[in-house]
């Protein structure tokens, strides 16, 4: 029974990582990142920036955070280089991790 518990506690939080295909990857040496994991942060991740700023998608606060919740990790220069589209794209995944579960279930609906 606890084995169970585990699975589905683990498949939960994998349900609210989000996988973003850019439409312009980001070159790093020889590679290039075509797509960036983002997971949920928890709230010691979130230290020192305004929340406000960060539902608000300001690319300073998505610098600070980013780095700390995404894969491949970015750099805050990283995120200064990103195309614009891939920004609000990936600044709006990360605000809508802010909302409670269930609000976000409403907003979808709608």
């Amino acid at each position: 029974m606890t084995t169970t518990n585990n699975i589905n506690d683990s498949s939960t939080a994998n349900q609210s990582d989000k996988t973003i295909v850019l439409d312009e990857p980001i070159k790093r040496g020889d590679s290039l990142i075509e797509k960036i994991t983002i997971r949920k942060p928890k709230a010691g991740e979130l230290r020192g920036v305004s929340l406000v700023d960060l539902g608000n998608i300001s690319v300073v606060a998505l610098q600070q955070v980013l780095p700390r919740i995404s894969t491949p990790i970015l750099t805050s220069q990283d995120v200064a280089n990103l195309d614009p589209a891939d920004l609000l794209e990936i600044g709006a995944e990360v605000a809508s991790f802010l909302v409670k579960k269930a609000d976000r279930m409403v907003f979808r609906k709608s």
